[in-house]
């Protein structure tokens, strides 16, 4: 699983959950769908993740999480209150993408790709920070949450 990146695996979900949905009918949930409500998710996922992204090319460090090494350990801006920022827009991507169109199936999307970071991808990582960057690591994960 770690060898396609994590927004792959949310366009597989998604994929997933939308051909699920279209040969149930679409059935939705009662009150959905909320398009604003989802379309600001999409919009505030995008910022989390943009804003993460950019960080990592400031400080000109990888961003690509398999890589054997990275140059620094980026614990500023929204690496302050979650240690998974770019992991968690996603998760509100497709969550955000699920209410927008109010078919539960597609509520499986953020469950998915939420259980595919927690228990896969950021164990990697974590394993991989904690053995290149030490005490300092450990003091980051004492203070900042994974999540929230």
């Amino acid at each position: 699983m770690l060898k396609l990146p994590p927004p792959i695996w949310a366009l597989i979900y998604l994929l997933l959950c939308v051909a699920l949905s279209w040969s149930l009918g679409w059935p939705s949930l009662p009150g959905l769908p909320l398009p604003l409500l989802g379309m600001a998710l999409v919009v505030l996922s995008f910022i989390l993740a943009v804003w993460a992204f950019v960080l990592f090319r400031r400080e000109r460090t990888e961003i690509e999480p398999t890589s054997p090494s990275n140059r620094k350990l980026v614990i500023s801006g929204p690496y302050q209150f979650t240690r998974n920022p770019m992991y968690l827009g996603l998760i509100t991507l497709t969550l955000g993408i699920a209410i927008w169109i109010g078919a539960w199936p597609m509520f499986i999307a953020p469950a998915a790709v939420f259980a595919t970071t927690n228990w896969v991808h950021i164990p990697f990582e974590e394993a991989k920070m904690r053995r290149q960057f030490g005490a300092a690591y450990d003091d980051y994960i004492a203070r900042v949450r994974r999540w929230m």
